[in-house]
């Protein structure tokens, strides 16, 4: 570029705050370095442009800020939140996308001090139609599994999921969480797994086993059930879903073993 150029550029430079430029030592002689003054770096870039024979731009003072989309998180003191605190503030949650498409939140429902608590992967149609989980036809499954146990709905036995919101793919059916929500909504089931105090947890289904136990969301159920895990001291006990074991009745009797370990796994049970 010639000297005009040169000097123009160098202007220009200096008014959007990013000056010194040094000049090449092999540089024409013609063209002198142009030293920022305190008066010079004052000037409004606009006043600098025109000087330059440039249409000067919007005032970057003037251009508002980009719109930034702030996605909430679940507070940081839901570690300490009572039973009461904690519930409302699933009812208000907006830590992922799944609020978006929710008709109710299903916080969970049995006896606060239960002794059996099971965990699911997510609300279905009509669980998120009336805020209660296991309602269909997989919920009446997961009643006579818990009768088979000696143990019924808000008697010794509290049941959750994963998720609190329904998970839907583009078409509006059920899909698994992804990892983000799953994450995202973790907290709150941690929450109430410290509450409840359980004395042993059943995890229905994959999503709930890899969620609680931290694993490779890959692992296989069957490589899950059948043995005795432990969270926070807690014994856990992989089974397969009630959804999978109505399509897949021959399975029911595996499922009986789970529980059946589950049951033996119980402090004091031997």
């Amino acid at each position: 570029m010639d000297a005009a150029e040169q000097a123009t550029r160098i202007k220009i430079l200096h008014a959007m705050g990013l000056g010194p430029m040094w000049l090449s030592r092999y540089a024409s002689d013609e063209t002198a370095p142009v030293v920022a003054t305190p008066a010079f770096a004052d000037t409004p870039p606009a006043v600098v442009l025109a000087d330059a024979g440039l249409a000067a731009p919007v005032s970057l003072v003037d251009v508002p800020p980009a719109p930034v989309t702030v996605v909430s998180e679940p507070v940081e003191s839901v570690s300490g939140m009572s039973w009461e605190t904690l519930q409302a503030e699933v009812a208000s949650c907006v830590a992922c996308g799944l609020c978006k498409g929710r008709a109710k939140t299903v916080f969970g429902a049995g006896d606060t001090a239960a002794t059996w608590l099971f965990v699911g992967e997510g609300p279905g149609y009509n669980e998120n139609i009336q805020g209660e989980p296991f309602v269909g036809a997989a919920g009446q499954l997961l009643d006579n599994m818990l009768h088979a146990l000696g143990i019924r709905r808000g008697d010794r036995a509290y049941i959750a999921n994963v998720v609190k919101c329904r998970p839907t793919d583009s078409n509006g059916k059920d899909r698994p969480p992804t990892p983000a929500e799953i994450q995202a909504c973790l907290p709150y089931l941690r929450r109430q797994i410290a509450l409840i105090q359980p004395k042993v947890i059943v995890a229905l289904g994959k999503t709930a086993a890899v969620a609680l136990l931290g694993v490779d969301p890959e692992t296989p159920v069957s490589q899950l059930r059948g043995k005795e895990h432990h969270l926070n001291g807690v014994p856990m006990v992989v089974t397969y879903h009630p959804a999978y074991l109505l399509r897949k009745p021959v399975e029911k009797s595996k499922a009986w073993r789970d529980l059946c370990l589950a049951r033996k796994a119980l402090p004091g049970s031997a």
